[in-house]
């Protein structure tokens, strides 16, 4: 598996982003490079937590994620 190196995904200026299924649930999203590609061994304990969940609620609660400019 290719991933950012951890120096890399703190200037990340790309994130993947889950949106939520219902208009009133919670988006998460987590730093990445323009292909998706995120280093789990840069992020944080909390991000990581809630990337692994939202990967696993795709379909569910949330949406395919979408790679995104960072605002």
């Amino acid at each position: 598996m290719d991933l950012l190196s951890p120096a890399a995904s703190t200037a990340a200026t790309y994130e993947l982003r889950y949106a939520p299924v219902c208009p009133d649930g919670r988006c998460v999203s987590v730093p990445c490079d323009a292909q998706g590609r995120v280093s789990l061994d840069a992020l944080s304990e909390r991000e990581l937590a809630n990337y692994l969940f939202a990967r696993a609620l795709v379909g569910r609660d949330l949406r395919a994620p979408e790679v995104v400019a960072r605002a």
